[in-house]
């Protein structure tokens, strides 16, 4: 597309499949672990139940959702809460507050019960809406060239990678 060519800007809805429920009312962590105590579901509106069939074949899966509290303004560059004070593009971080605040994150199930998948651990606020759910597939989602960016630089990530 050449740079003279217009993008008209759109408007996109999207509804939820169901709802996420975890202990967190107020404040999540910004990372959930598998260990996290309480309990953690995605309930799902019973008219997406049969899309269930088969998940439980996985260990894990990806929990989409609405950051519906993260608030209507955003930077577009931020300091993330264990950066000490780096700043980088809203973009090149995991910040809640984005231009459209949608939340990925990976969980294992533990069981499926009718509508409900009872999962570990999950980083969202009880109550946020469920865009979407789909298997964590090892063979598919494993990116074996990866790298942790600017993340490996900073000695108080919560995914620092040790140096050798």
């Amino acid at each position: 597309m050449n740079q003279k060519t217009k993008i008209k800007k759109r408007t996109v809805s999207l509804r939820p499949i169901g709802w996420i429920r975890t202990p967190y009312k107020e404040k999540a962590p910004h990372h959930g672990r598998e260990n996290d105590q309480g309990e953690f579901r995605l309930v799902l509106d019973p008219e997406y139940a049969g899309g269930l069939d088969q998940l439980l074949q996985f260990k894990y899966i990806y929990v989409i959702a609405f950051l519906h509290k993260s608030g209507k303004k955003y930077p577009l560059r931020v300091s993330p809460p264990w950066a000490r004070g780096k700043v980088v593009g809203v973009f090149a971080s995991r910040s809640p507050q984005r231009p459209n605040p949608i939340g990925l994150t990976i969980t294992r199930i533990k069981k499926i019960r009718g509508n409900e998948i009872f999962t570990t651990g999950l980083d969202l606020l009880d109550g946020t809406p469920l865009l979407d759910i789909k298997p964590y597939i090892k063979d598919a989602d494993v990116k074996s060239q990866a790298n942790n960016g600017w993340i490996r630089r900073n000695h108080h990530s919560p995914w620092r990678t040790p140096k050798k």
